[in-house]
């Protein structure tokens, strides 16, 4: 996750982008990154951000 944003809002911000833009789930993301799904979604809801698998976002 070191390559990813620090700041919660804007990891909130760049997942949602590149879930709209480039890729089709959550998982997919975080296999092509290289990052922990569970970590992303933990570092995420501790800055209050929840996801929606059927949205495919963060919200």
């Amino acid at each position: 996750m070191e390559s990813l944003p620090q700041d919660t809002t804007m990891l909130f911000s760049f997942i949602n982008m590149k879930l709209r833009d480039q890729y089709d789930s959550l998982d997919s993301l975080c296999e092509d990154l290289n990052v922990d799904k569970e970590a992303l979604i933990k570092k995420l809801s501790k800055g209050g951000f929840e996801y929606n698998e059927s949205l495919k976002k963060f919200w």
